[in-house]
């Protein structure tokens, strides 16, 4: 029995200790991070800014693919079906990873594919329009938007995703219907509005900063309480006459679910680290993203998070799948 006992120690240690050793050595290779979206957009840029800042912490380069379609879920299935070795991380924001279960069956579950890393950047979304739409404050968008039901058409990364629930919370709030129009992601939605081929979008204000500051396109309110440092002139939609209109876009980063604690422990030090740099946090800061604080930075703090989200949003999701059927 002691015999069996012993080798059965000496197994189990041989089954552990491989893995311990991976983890402990971990990385000795480059990284993916696959993001969700096109190039040049919101989730885009803020992977880029990050990795850049990862990369002397963990001492390995750091990629980014873009892995577009589906309003973002292939490439959160990229990664969920990953080998579970750190090596190949999805970013993504609430409509990649968790409204766009609404509108389509996804190959992916998030509670029980992936695991959390950590939350590094929330902003706001700002109503944006073309620089020659006529009305010119938030009530006038919302009494045109009256005169003309389902006339006026608003741009954003896909059905399910974050501008598509700004789009239905938009419109619930407001008592306006209009045309959502579906993009790849945000940057080429973006690239219509300038053009004038859509009216408006609900935009991250990581998108639309570069464009309202060179005054491209027009900005009517902030969706949240409290106006943005990065530009201060324009303000909430409670003060601009939609109360309670807030809605805000978060970005995250996830593993396969099966990687070794160690590893996703090591991601997430190197994320913490890179958080707390001067030079990355006047980057987010630029483009009008909030970091959180040190406690909202925690894998556990993640997985609480997101649970939440997806309880905040079924109403809307409910809705969204029955306008869809």
């Amino acid at each position: 029995m002691r015999r069996r006992t012993l080798i059965r120690l000496a197994s189990a240690s041989a089954i552990v200790g491989p893995t311990t050793a991976r983890a402990q050595a971990y990385p000795t290779k480059p990284l993916t991070i696959v993001a969700p979206y096109s190039p040049g957009g919101p989730t885009d840029t803020l992977s880029r800014i990050l990795a850049e800042h990862m990369q002397p912490v963990l001492g390995q380069t750091i990629l980014i693919e873009n892995v577009t379609g589906a309003g973002g879920a292939q490439g959160v299935t990229r990664v969920a079906r990953a080998a579970p070795d750190g090596y190949t991380i999805s970013t993504g924001n609430p409509g990649s990873h968790i409204t766009v279960w609404a509108l389509q069956p996804t190959p992916f579950d998030l509670a029980k594919d992936l695991a959390p890393v950590a939350l590094f950047a929330t902003n706001p979304q700002i109503l944006v329009a073309r620089n020659n739409l006529e009305p010119a404050t938030l009530r006038d968008v919302v009494a045109w938007l009256r005169a003309n039901p389902g006339k006026a058409t608003l741009g954003g990364g896909g059905l399910g995703s974050v501008a598509h629930f700004g789009a239905l919370y938009f419109q619930q709030l407001s008592g306006t219907t209009l045309q959502f129009v579906p993009y790849r992601g945000a940057a080429p939605a973006m690239q219509d509005l300038l053009a004038g081929q859509i009216d408006l979008m609900i935009d991250q204000a990581a998108n639309c900063l570069p464009h309202l500051r060179a005054a491209k396109i027009k900005a009517y309110a902030v969706a949240a309480p409290d106006r943005l440092a990065a530009l201060p002139d324009i303000p909430t939609a409670d003060e601009a006459g939609l109360a309670g209109f807030h809605t805000s876009v978060w970005h995250a980063m996830w593993v396969p679910a099966a990687t070794p604690g160690a590893i996703v422990e090591r991601l997430n030090g190197a994320v913490r680290q890179a958080l707390a740099n001067p030079r990355l946090r006047q980057q987010f800061a630029d483009l009008g993203q909030h970091i959180p604080p040190p406690q909202r930075q925690t894998t556990e703090a993640l997985a609480a998070f997101q649970k939440a989200e997806i309880e905040k949003w079924q109403p809307l999701m409910k809705l969204a799948k029955q306008k869809s059927d």
